[in-house]
């Protein structure tokens, strides 16, 4: 990520850090290691029979401003199982100058499986957000990852008009990079959201990847919806799913139903935890 000044904090922006590792002992996954600090905060719910441990970050600030820096780190250990959770849809607000920088760091190892199930991030009119994601996978790891958008307080009638929003991804498969991908909208926004060629006119996107490419036909069946915009293709043995959509709650519903499928064809429930609903 590159460095200038409006990405530099300030030294009344927040700066949150969280490191969550997972590791097996005895048949169970469990926790290894756990470090943050405020305005991040990490939960642990109780989960369903059957299901994974999950870890449930929350920004205890009630949304990010310009010039905060949320660094977020996880480690899943070989034939460990985790899911790190949004407890929240994030609220970015707007900026008078500084960027938000949010910077993921997901890596599993083999044997491994990692989700990290998002909710939706709320660009506000005027924001700044730099958000990179990078995962690693060992050899024989297992992974489901993903993210959402919302341009806009849509809820309220507020359109993205203008700010920055860069929205970047990297997957490394056994050392070797396979995917690299980056969304970046500045200025006039709303042009480009509106552009037939472009978002025409959508409200929200997500994407998910995910590590068995053998799901491409059962992605497609999941996301057929008439209501979204999606499509599913595989990338150098990587599974990537894309949404776009007008209607921000129909797309989460679709979302939704891809991640429950996809979850149970690798023989887990097919089912969010009771706080994502929330």
């Amino acid at each position: 990520m590159t460095i200038s000044a409006n990405t530099l904090p300030s030294s009344d922006s927040a700066k949150g850090i969280v490191e969550v590792g997972f590791v097996q002992t005895d048949g169970r996954t469990k926790l290894k290691h756990l470090y943050q600090t405020t305005p991040l905060r990490v939960l642990f719910p109780n989960v369903a029979r059957g299901d994974v441990p999950v870890a449930a970050l929350t920004t205890v600030s009630g949304g990010l401003v310009g010039g905060d820096v949320m660094e977020i780190d996880v480690r899943v250990g070989p034939d460990a199982s985790a899911m790190v959770m949004a407890q929240a849809a994030e609220k970015v607000y707007r900026s008078n100058g500084p960027d938000c920088l949010i910077d993921v760091s997901l890596e599993v190892e083999a044997g491994g499986w990692l989700e990290w199930l998002p909710q939706e991030a709320i660009v506000f009119d005027g924001a700044r957000l730099r958000r990179q994601l990078t995962l690693k996978a060992a050899a024989g790891a297992n992974f489901l990852a993903g993210e959402m958008l919302i341009f806009g307080r849509t809820a309220m009638g507020e359109e993205l008009k203008r700010g920055l929003l860069r929205d970047a991804w990297s997957v490394e498969l056994d050392g070797s990079l396979v995917w690299m991908d980056a969304l970046h909208l500045e200025d006039d926004i709303a042009e480009k959201l509106n552009h037939p060629a472009c978002f025409n006119g959508a409200r929200a996107c997500a994407t998910a990847v995910a590590s068995n490419p053998d799901c491409l036909d059962l992605a497609r069946t999941l996301i057929a919806d008439d209501a979204v915009e999606a499509g599913a293709t595989v990338v150098n043995g990587l599974l990537i799913v894309r949404w776009l959509s007008v209607d921000a709650p129909a797309l989460r519903r679709s979302f939704e139903n891809f991640w429950c499928g996809y979850r149970a064809a690798e023989g887990l429930p097919a089912q969010l935890p009771r706080l994502w609903h929330i």
